[in-house]
């Protein structure tokens, strides 16, 4: 979850360039994809841990070409930790995409034709300088085969 600051204008261009029909959750940035719901227990403990401390340093790094689509680069040596250690604690239970590198990013469009996505992303790199991103908390959400629900949610201390 993002700080007022950046959640803002983050969920209001995602609202502007995310095709309605496919937009089903605000503006994040994915930990995992797919984790089994067997583990939600042990995923509340650990996150509830994670969350017990200042929030991770993130900045937003640069703009990337989905190409369907348009996302801002985000780099956090905190926020890599968590997942580090996350994926340490779920090895086995991890789909292959979760199982690859991370790249972390903050998606503000997507299927998209790649002449549309290029023509955003030329807009934002003509203005867009490397910045802090306020990080507020984690979330867990549950897909339900089209939409999707919150489960919980896990603000930072301090």
């Amino acid at each position: 979850m993002f700080g007022d600051g950046d959640n803002g204008w983050l969920q209001d261009l995602r609202q502007t360039h995310y095709p309605p029909d496919r937009n089903r959750v605000p503006a994040h940035l994915t930990l995992f994809h797919h984790l089994p719901p067997s583990v939600e227990t042990e995923l509340h403990g650990r996150l509830a841990i994670y969350a017990s401390v200042a929030p991770p340093r993130a900045r937003l790094a640069g703009i990337v070409d989905l190409g369907e689509g348009t996302a801002f680069r985000v780099d956090s040596e905190e926020l890599e930790d968590i997942r580090d250690d996350l994926a340490e604690a779920l090895r086995g239970l991890l789909t292959p995409q979760d199982q690859s590198p991370w790249r972390p990013h903050v998606t503000i469009q997507n299927k998209v034709e790649p002449r549309e996505a290029r023509r955003l992303q030329a807009t934002l790199r003509a203005s867009f300088e490397p910045r802090p991103l306020a990080i507020k908390g984690l979330a867990s959400w549950r897909y339900l085969g089209g939409p999707w629900e919150p489960i919980r949610t896990y603000s930072f201390r301090g």
